[in-house]
């Protein structure tokens, strides 16, 4: 039980770290799509928060997650949108 809170406590500093992606997406991205992202990152961190208390196994997901719909908004971006990356 401890083995999980801690790894949970984990995930929810990676998801805050990943913030700083989020936010530096405007070098890349135009700014509808930054605070689109914004948005989803608030969404995600929002079930982070919820995951914590219940399932703190399962919060390291909400990073990855992160991570994923990040790479895909931002290289779809600028292969389709034609935004500087």
């Amino acid at each position: 039980m401890q083995t999980a809170r801690v790894v949970g406590w984990l995930g929810l500093a990676a998801h805050l770290a990943l913030g700083i992606w989020y936010a530096a997406s405007g070098l890349v991205a135009p700014a509808g799509a930054v605070a689109g992202l914004l948005g989803v990152w608030l969404v995600l961190l929002a079930v982070a928060i919820r995951l914590l208390r219940p399932r703190p196994a399962l919060v390291p997901l909400v990073p990855l997650a992160a991570v994923l719909i990040w790479l895909a908004v931002v290289s779809d971006g600028d292969a389709w949108l034609g935004w500087t990356a």
